[in-house]
């Protein structure tokens, strides 16, 4: 029985290394493939920041432009035109805010709250002046970027004075 199965077994190789090498060789020929193009579908629910924002109320419009290693702005309102770096993050609860940086603000009186306690005539050592903060912070939510322009009694500054709106809402237009 074992000389059946060796002989068997050699045929069997005979053929499948015949069939192998018996090929023929055929000629290659390149054909034009038609060009498909793909288009990438951007996800809708990914944000762009990037854009031009005006609010009715003022004339005050910002255009935020990407850039390789972040965000640029440009600020325009009647009285002035500032281009800058704009800042753009979230919070640990979600909230999205801007900073546009290098704006200065043009009022800032700090904390009033308690002149009333130092206004006396034995305190009467001049108060150091204080400095005017540069940068001026936003929230952004989908398509809109909201300005507190004007503190309160308590911490009186104001932002932008070419606008007296107390929240400055820039749409995206």
């Amino acid at each position: 029985m074992k000389p059946v199965f060796t002989v068997v077994y050699i045929i069997l190789s005979v053929f499948l290394i015949s069939a192998c090498t018996n090929k023929k060789v055929e000629n290659v020929v390149e054909k034009d493939i038609p060009k498909t193009e793909i288009s990438v579908e951007i996800n809708k629910n990914e944000e762009s920041i990037e854009g031009i924002y005006k609010t009715s109320e003022c004339e005050i419009s910002i255009e935020i432009t990407k850039l390789k290693d972040g965000y640029q702005y440009f600020l325009k309102t009647n009285a002035r035109k500032v281009k800058g770096k704009a800042t753009f993050s979230t919070n640990e609860s979600g909230e999205k805010y801007l900073v546009l940086e290098g704006i200065k603000w043009d009022e800032y009186e700090g904390d009033i709250s308690n002149e009333e306690e130092n206004d006396s005539v034995s305190n009467s050592k001049p108060e150091p002046e204080l400095e005017i903060p540069v940068g001026i912070g936003a929230s952004y939510v989908k398509d809109t970027i909201t300005i507190q322009n004007y503190g309160n009694s308590m911490n009186s500054y104001t932002k932008i004075s070419e606008c007296g709106l107390k929240y400055i809402q820039l749409i995206k237009k």
